[in-house]
């Protein structure tokens, strides 16, 4: 949320999960929004669908986690809804996370982005600061950042891992 909310407001949040956006960088959040799935799959398709169905006039629905695309067949079935809008770019839906289940849905034009974590990267990186801890007596960085897969339709066959 934090990183959302700084990147679209152009402005450091002092703490998470940042500033709720207010127009800030001609950014509004809607009543109600963050949304809490409780990791609940099928709840974040209906929190989906609802704040849709509710604002016919939303231009931008970004999930923070993939987790309406993790059910893809229900997920499919809301955002074929909003298919012309999200092709116009009327509706930019991002949505978290690069697995190939939500890649395919990318290339059915049911995102306009896909932005997800490297956990090789993560997994390869923590092997060396376990040593550096152990053996150097010396703490990784905090936060230490691994870059992130941004992937669009135009990039969808290199962006993974690039």
């Amino acid at each position: 949320m934090q990183g959302i909310r700084d990147t679209l407001s152009g402005k450091k949040s002092d703490k998470a999960p940042g500033e709720r956006l207010t127009g800030q960088g001609g950014w509004t959040e809607i009543a109600g929004c963050p949304l809490y799935t409780d990791d609940d799959f099928n709840r974040a398709v209906q929190q989906m669908e609802d704040v849709l169905a509710k604002n016919p006039n939303l231009d931008a629905f970004v999930p923070t986690g993939g987790f309406p695309q993790f059910v893809p067949d229900a997920y499919r079935r809301v955002a074929s809804k909003h298919k012309d809008r999200i092709a116009s770019k009327s509706l930019v839906l991002v949505v978290a996370d690069t697995l190939p289940v939500q890649m395919k849905l990318m290339e059915e034009g049911l995102s306009l982005g896909q932005v997800g974590q490297r956990p090789f990267e993560m997994g390869y990186k923590t092997m060396y600061f376990m040593v550096d801890i152990i053996e150097n007596k010396k703490m990784p960085a905090d936060p230490t950042y691994t870059d992130l897969d941004k992937c669009t339709p135009e990039t969808i066959k290199t962006c993974i891992g690039g």
